[in-house]
């Protein structure tokens, strides 16, 4: 069992399988041309599975691999097959684009559901937004795994004058289809961009809600970062993850691998634990995680108190896409 200083137990591990991506979100990767990491200081796959029996070992219960965008990499599948003879809830995030390739993959790998990143329903925006020209085959690839019958649950990072006016568009696709879909508020990272005049809060995205639909609250897990909503008689449901106007740190169960083994034990913190290069070595890794999730701060990285605080002149981090989802 991973417990930090404040009492918070640690069982779910987000595990980043590259930092390179088919897509170029600004959000994310803020530059066409980023320089993404060499091969050799990757995790390789047996040192990815590795690890990652000895995170289970210590107690965690669920995995998500993400990226970057974790279905490019050449041996995404095997990774996943292996991760799946482990005692852990298996998941991944990616933005969908290869989905189709991989849904006997998901099925051998025993994932009931899948996180899909979508930023707008309207094609011209998502050149703008993605850099490239493929909503039409994002779109029917989440509709294959709907079919499928795959849970699926839509990421969309919402910044106000860029797609905060799509938020009932959304919802209305809870309406007819299964989906989940969930507002993320816009997140300060080396090199987005980041402003929090951008940022379009909880509340805001309820207010925009309200002027289409009546909801209901539904009950939120005990470590859910999202706060769920329905509208009645539709058959999915939408949700806000409000990390940056209230931000979920008390109960907290996260932990991170970065593509290169660097743990973070928050999406916001400065500091990492180099568990790559200490296996290599043949070190005792798990004291080196047991440390890590000690030093964890009580809320955002110990870097802000929440959107209003932030400044990205002073943020120590990583862009998005080196951290991994």
């Amino acid at each position: 069992m991973l417990k930090d200083t404040f009492g918070r137990q640690h069982d779910y591990l987000r595990i980043s399988l590259t930092d390179n991506c088919n897509f170029r979100c600004a959000y994310c990767m803020p530059d066409e041309e980023i320089d993404t990491l060499p091969e050799v200081r990757l995790m390789q796959a047996d040192e990815i599975f590795t690890l990652a029996s000895i995170f289970t070992d210590l107690g965690v219960k669920k995995i998500r691999l993400t990226g970057g965008e974790p279905l490019i990499r050449k041996d995404a599948a095997a990774i996943m097959e292996r991760l799946s003879s482990l005692p852990v809830e298996l998941t991944i995030t990616s933005n969908a684009f290869l989905a189709d390739r991989f849904i006997s993959t998901f099925r051998k790998a025993g994932m009931r559901s899948l996180n899909v990143s979508l930023d707008t329903l309207h094609a011209d925006k998502f050149v703008l937004l993605t850099r490239r020209d493929k909503f039409q085959q994002v779109w029917n690839n989440i509709q294959l795994l709907l079919r499928e019958g795959f849970r699926v649950k839509l990421n969309c990072v919402v910044m106000k004058g860029v797609n905060s006016d799509e938020i009932c568009q959304f919802v209305e696709l809870t309406k007819a289809l299964p989906l989940h879909v969930r507002f993320i508020e816009f997140m300060p990272f080396d090199k987005n961009n980041w402003q929090d005049k951008r940022v379009f809060t909880w509340h805001e995205i309820l207010e925009a809600v309200s002027e289409k639909y009546i909801f209901k609250k539904l009950t939120d897990d005990p470590h859910d970062t999202a706060k769920k909503y329905r509208v009645p008689g539709h058959m999915g449901t939408f949700a806000v993850i409000s990390t940056m106007s209230a931000p979920f740190c008390s109960t907290c169960n996260r932990m991170r691998l970065t593509a290169d083994g660097k743990m973070k034990n928050c999406l916001f913190s400065s500091g990492e634990t180099d568990l790559l290069q200490a296996l290599r070595r043949g070190e005792d890794v798990e004291q080196l995680i047991r440390q890590n999730i000690l030093d964890k701060k009580e809320k955002l990285g110990g870097q802000m108190e929440d959107y209003t605080t932030a400044d990205p002149g002073t943020i120590l981090n990583r862009t998005m896409i080196s951290i991994g989802g």
